[in-house]
């Protein structure tokens, strides 16, 4: 049996520091929603709080300031390891095994988000071959002048030879807490905020190797979504009738599998919904990839994708920036967690060909068809119907034949993106406010680019 997810016990502590309940489990918990309202800039939605910035193209890296890393224009634009800045050590807190590494960094500008957050998912993307891997650390100011301390939002590595990729427990100053892979204002109800970050990159090699990490995309999505049971209703837009070809997988199928992953089933709901995207655009875990799996389990790529989205201080597969990263190692993909302030901006992604998915939590009542309850699940947006409702392959089934699903659009709008609820026994609980998943093309097409934009991501 495994212990409570990591954000799961963070959640209980902080309800009840400020006498609220608040309940995160499940594969996909969500941090504490922030009580901001104002006006912000998220795509085409002026009364957005949601803001993502990533550092992505030659320029944005040349604004940072590197020591240690280059800029490479050839193929994928990004920084690598090029001259080392010397040496540290490392232990890995779940091996026990220290070692020196060479390193070199990466500093971005102050970010200033138009609107002051109370929360901030970073994610990247990233090769890091055998003998490498990354940190990537973030520094946020304070409304009230202060800053915070350099927080670590993850310890990354494709594979898991060399280190064992991790989040990282404990980092608080008394004002916020990072979660797992969230950092929240403790208090939103104080007023106080985030109004500004910077995000460091430490790119690490064995000595001698010449190996050369390379980081390609870097980001965070700030919010300040305020504190709401039922969200605005929408009408049917430009996806209704469309319905994209995505994989169907299961999770339930892969119950007890691998309990060093957190043993499938309801554990996998996060890499099952990874994979399913992953393939709808052409991209597949090679033979050789697969070949650790149990030849006996079926669809391999769902266990593969589990072992190296696996966190091993969340003990988990749900981190989300793990998942982002996760899906950037297959070529031609990148990856961002970011949040959707509407379904009207899913709506635009479906129709440009960019499944999503989606993080929310409900009981049994609340979707018609779900047929279960969770504090916590990933389910990804394949289309929506002619009426407009949501077309979903919901990896909590019993069969790759039942993943597919149609839920009522008001239904699935609200459980998605309202940041409180109700449990079955009146409890109030968190909402994930509409955070998701976008995997898209490195290369995008003019309808994918003007999508993406209006959900805030370039």
């Amino acid at each position: 049996m495994t212990t409570p997810p990591r954000r799961t016990v963070l959640a209980a502590a902080v309800a009840a520091a400020v006498g609220s309940s608040v309940s995160l489990g499940g594969d996909a918990g969500a941090a504490p929603q922030g009580r901001g309202g104002g006006r912000g800039h998220h795509g085409t939605d002026p009364d957005s709080t949601i803001a993502y910035h990533g550092w992505v193209t030659a320029a944005d890296w040349r604004a940072g300031t590197a020591r240690g890393v280059s800029v490479v224009t050839t193929g994928r634009t990004g920084v690598v390891l090029t001259r080392p800045r010397g040496t540290l050590d490392y232990t890995d807190p779940h091996t026990g095994t220290t070692a020196s590494w060479q390193y070199a960094t990466w500093l971005s500008p102050v970010r200033r988000p138009a609107v002051p957050a109370t929360e901030l998912i970073a994610s990247w993307n990233a090769h890091t071959p055998a003998g490498t891997f990354l940190r990537v650390e973030v520094q946020a100011g304070y409304s009230d002048g202060t800053r915070t301390p350099w927080w670590t939002l993850g310890v990354w590595a494709a594979g898991d030879e060399d280190i064992r990729r991790t989040s990282v427990d404990g980092q608080e100053d008394g004002k916020a807490t990072v979660w797992t892979d969230t950092l929240a204002v403790d208090d939103a109800a104080s007023g106080l905020r985030f109004t500004s970050y910077r995000l460091r990159l430490t790119l690490h090699r064995a000595p001698g190797s010449g190996a050369a990490p390379t980081v390609w995309r870097l980001g965070a999505m700030t919010s300040a979504v305020p504190d709401r049971f039922e969200v605005p209703a929408t009408a049917p837009g430009p996806a209704a009738g469309t319905e994209l070809t995505v994989p169907d997988y299961s999770q339930n199928i892969h119950v007890g599998q691998y309990p060093e992953y957190d043993n499938g089933g309801e554990a996998w709901c996060s890499p099952t919904s990874s994979q399913m995207i992953i393939e709808s655009f052409g991209k597949h875990p090679t033979p050789e990839q697969l070949a650790w799996v149990n030849p006996d389990f079926a669809d391999p790529q769902v266990c593969h994708a589990a072992r190296y989205t696996y966190d091993h201080q969340y003990g988990g597969c749900g981190n989300w920036p793990f998942n982002a990263a996760y899906a950037a190692t297959y070529d031609g993909l990148q990856g961002v967690v970011t949040r959707i302030a509407s379904l009207a901006d899913a709506e635009r992604l479906v129709a440009a060909g960019i499944p999503l998915t989606t993080s929310q939590s409900f009981f049994e009542a609340e979707l018609d068809g779900a047929g279960y309850g969770t504090s916590g699940h990933l389910m990804t947006v394949v289309g929506f119907t002619a009426d407009g409702d949501v077309i979903a392959n919901d990896p909590a089934s019993d069969s790759n034949a039942e993943v597919r699903r149609v839920y009522p659009r008001r239904q699935f709008e609200n459980i998605w993106l309202r940041t409180k609820r109700y449990d079955a026994n009146g409890a109030v609980r968190s909402g994930t406010g509409g955070v998701c998943y976008l995997y898209f093309p490195v290369r995008p097409s003019s309808a994918q680019r003007a999508a993406l934009a209006a959900a805030g991501v370039r």
